[in-house]
């Protein structure tokens, strides 16, 4: 409890005075002021009755301390600047002084704060001295005197009579407390939710007595007991009033309302809740048409449709009661038709008047349509899902727009139908063509756009009208006819905003046919091309091509190929030959009022013979395998190469002894006109061939040359036999000195051998010198060097002899000369065998 703050000194520093009580045995807050923050508070103590003040508790307003000695006030402590005193103690009650530091307005500045504490308690205990001198000198004699003091009030007791009763019913509620100095007030609370109060009334007994319980009475309930030291609260405690149903109100959402109650579109998700209030709460039940469809309080229908409309009953119950209410709605859906509105002009008052029709039929309700132009309501009227108009083709402009507007429940908005009159530009076009083979002829006439769209009919040549009357696209089918021929058709197009119809024409006319050239020439071999163009409007016409055979010419043929361009037909004559591809070619139109043809003619000239060819060598090789050919040519002419030919001369069956000449066979061909000469392989060495040479000029060949058969090699023995000689007289040297050194260094052993061989070289030595006749034929070898040697191998292979009185030589002394290495195929080499013999 806190007195009234006075200021007691005005100026820089603040001085301030307030008394304040606390309960003993509690806690009390002592506040310095009113200073926010304090830089330094100082808080000191000055007891009753003495002029001594002692320290309590300092702090920097980071840090505080609280003086050891201050225990005998209470448990003491001090948070920024306020002094909390719990435990308070009778010790406490005096005189408390805060001294603080704090910043204002940029200054520094100091304020003293006096609180005089006031220590209220059961009872008080107080010791008085007192002097009886009758007793002693001086005596100190102690007299008790208890002073009684305020108790403080316990915490309330509530209690109700009926806690649930019904609406209407009377309420006694009851608030006790057992300890409590008088005079005691009582206030009572109401809470309709934990978290809100309200004070109901403040009596002086601990009675409330509410008449007629309702609704409004139901929450939480608490009495507050007050005495001059404190106040205490009950524990709340709840009033449940038990009532209802009240009637049942039905909302749905989405919200819509009719005539006759609620309305949704379909497909929409409606929601139907039911309220009625009651204590307990209702039970919902939901009926449609009188069955039962839902039990709860919401009524969700994910996607209503239009069989969902009828009467919707929502029965609210209170089950604690057994009381019931109902109520009743009528829910229409409404559904829209399907698709968009469609607007279309049409022509009328034969092509001179715009009919405007706006159509939209079915759906719930029909819907309203109404026409507008350039955004400004027209007095047209409203009509229900068909709307015409009628507007004179003479006052619209062309690219007039015209609206409708669309309404219906079940479209959030307008839906919105617009189209424009115009007139197209140009003119129409038309045209004639046959169909299935020439059978049928159809007469086509197209202008396209517009709004309405322009209408279009044929007339004949004897204007007579021809099918119907068709918009933007009119097309008469009628039978072939040569009789049609130079005849004339009218398409006619007429429109609303157009003031006079407009004509096409169109003339049926034969094809007609031209070319690029008529006659064609050409070396063969080569490839031509023929071609034809149709002239004119040709009515669809099939063109076709006609050999020099007068023969249709199919598109799959290998020999020709047909091509078209536009109407350009051509032809293509591959690979021409002389002279079965000369002649008369004709290209062929028919359409379905006649044909006609044009005649090409074509002429393969033949090139001219090339000059004849006449063969100059031809040989075997030594194998031979292959022959080598050259030739020459005679007279003047162009050629473009050469081929040779071959055949065997003779063939004899198996079966018989007769022979026949074989076919010629083309062995080499393209060979490049500067070439003279060629050679050929692949030849059987037992077979005897044929061969000729012809000269050839693009596809044109000349004569043949004359047949001739290969002539063999000359033989040339010559290198073979002096390579051999050589070879075998260093053989026959190189063993007969071996021989003569063996004998030498063997002479002890074979005395005679040796005797023998040097007597008998000695005989022959002098015989040779002195014998004439062998210088002569040794000169005469040497004279006549390589004719000699010119004959066979064995008689040019030189033979040496030994004779050793009666004895031959060792077989092993004998030898064969190995062959020469190998030469080129042309000069085959010649083998040859050299054999040294000894005798005795």
């Amino acid at each position: 409890m806190q007195g009234q703050a006075q200021l007691l000194h005005p100026g820089d520093a603040k001085y301030e005075e307030q008394m304040v009580k606390g309960v003993r045995g509690l806690s009390v807050q002592l506040v310095c002021g009113d200073v926010v923050s304090p830089m330094v508070v100082f808080w000191s103590f000055t007891k009753q009755g003495s002029l001594i003040p002692r320290a309590v508790a300092i702090s920097n307003g980071i840090e505080s301390k609280v003086e050891k000695a201050s225990v005998v006030l209470g448990q003491v402590s001090l948070r920024n600047g306020t002094l909390e005193v719990r435990d308070l103690q009778t010790a406490a009650e005096g005189h408390f002084m805060c001294q603080a530091m704090y910043e204002e307005e940029e200054e520094i500045r100091v304020g003293y704060f006096y609180i005089e504490l006031v220590v209220l308690g059961k009872g008080q205990l107080e010791l008085h001295p007192i002097t009886d001198t009758s007793l002693c000198d001086v005596a100190l004699v102690a007299t008790l005197q208890f002073k009684l003091g305020t108790v403080p009030v316990s915490k309330p007791f509530l209690q109700m009579n009926n806690s649930t009763p019904v609406e209407g019913m009377g309420i006694v509620m009851t608030c006790s407390v057992k300890e409590g100095t008088p005079l005691l007030r009582y206030s009572w609370h109401h809470y309709t939710s934990r978290d809100s109060t309200g004070t109901v009334a403040e009596t002086a007994s601990g009675l409330l007595n509410l008449m007629s319980a309702n609704r409004t009475h139901m929450g939480w309930y608490t009495c507050t007991a007050h005495n001059e030291i404190n106040s205490q609260t009950s524990e709340p405690m709840y009033l449940d009033v038990i009532y209802g149903p009240d009637e049942p109100v039905i909302s749905i959402e989405p919200f819509a309302i009719n005539h006759n109650g609620f309305s949704a579109n379909e497909q929409e998700e409606v929601i139907m809740t039911c309220l009625a209030s009651s204590n307990p709460p209702s039970h919902y039940l939901w009926f449609y048409n009188s069955s039962q469809v839902y039990s709860g309080q919401k009524y969700v229908i994910a996607k209503i449709s239009r069989a969902q409309t009828g009467t919707y009953t929502c029965l609210a119950q209170n089950i604690h009661l057994n009381t019931r209410t109902q109520t009743t709605i009528i829910l229409t859906v409404y559904y829209q038709p399907h698709g968009k509105p469609s607007c279309t002009p049409f022509p009328a008052s034969n092509f001179q008047d715009i009919a405007l029709q706006c159509l939209w039929p079915g759906g719930f309700p029909p819907v309203q349509l109404r026409w507008v132009k350039s955004s400004q309501e027209a007095n047209t009227g409203v009509a229900y899902s068909n709307a015409t108009s009628i507007q004179r083709g003479m006052d619209i402009q062309n690219g007039s727009m015209y609206t409708c507007l669309a309404f219906h429940p079940g479209i959030g908005e307008k839906a919105v139908c617009k189209t424009t009159v115009w007139a197209p530009g140009g003119n129409p076009t038309c045209s004639a063509m046959a169909t299935k083979q020439n059978e049928f002829l159809m007469l086509s006439c197209n202008w396209q756009g517009g709004m309405p769209r322009v209408t279009l009919w044929w007339r004949d040549w004897r204007n007579h009208v021809l099918g119907g009357l068709k918009q933007s696209s009119n097309i008469y089918v009628m039978k072939s006819n040569s009789s049609l021929g130079g005849k004339e058709f009218t398409c006619i197009a007429a429109h609303p905003l157009r003031a006079r119809a407009i004509e096409c024409r169109i003339q049926l006319e034969v094809p007609r046919l031209v070319a690029e050239s008529t006659e064609v020439s050409l070396f063969e071999g080569d490839e031509v091309q023929l071609g034809c163009m149709l002239q004119g409007p040709h009515l669809g016409s099939e063109v076709f091509w006609y050999n020099n055979k007068n023969q249709v010419i199919r598109p799959d043929a290998q020999k020709y190929r047909l091509q078209q361009s536009g109407t350009w037909f051509k032809l293509t004559i591959r690979d021409t030959e002389w002279p079965s591809d000369s002649g008369t070619y004709r290209c062929a139109a028919v359409n379905a009022v006649g044909n006609t043809s044009l005649p090409i003619s074509l002429h393969v000239k033949k090139y001219p013979v090339p000059p004849n060819v006449t063969i100059s060598k031809l040989m075997y090789t030594r194998q031979r395998t292959e022959v080598q050919l050259e030739w020459v040519t005679q007279g003047s002419g162009n050629l473009t190469g050469f081929m040779v030919q071959r055949r065997d001369t003779k063939r004899t069956f198996s079966n018989s002894s007769r022979s026949v000449d074989s076919l010629w066979e083309t062995v080499a061909s393209d060979i490049e006109p500067d070439i003279r000469d060629h050679r050929l392989g692949g030849l059987d060495p037992a077979m005897v061939y044929a061969f000729r040479i012809l000269a050839v000029n693009h596809r044109t060949t000349g004569h043949p040359s004359e047949m001739k058969t290969p002539a063999d090699p000359p033989f040339n023995a010559y290198p073979a036999v002096i390579g051999a000689a050589v070879a075998g007289m260093i053989v026959a040297t190189v063993l007969s000195l071996l021989v003569f050194q063996y004998i030498i260094r063997n002479r002890a052993n074979n005395p005679r051998l040796h005797d023998m061989l040097l007597r008998m070289a000695g005989l022959e030595v002098r015989e040779h010198i002195s014998t004439p006749e062998d210088a002569e034929t040794a000169s005469g070898v040497e004279d006549r060097g390589g004719e000699g040697l010119s004959g066979t191998a064995a008689s040019a292979a030189p033979v040496v002899e030994a004779s050793a009185e009666g004895s031959s030589a060792p077989s092993a002394m004998t030898k064969e000369t190995p062959s020469a290495p190998e030469v080129a195929a042309e000069d085959a080499p010649v083998e040859v065998t050299i054999t040294v013999t000894t005798t005795s």
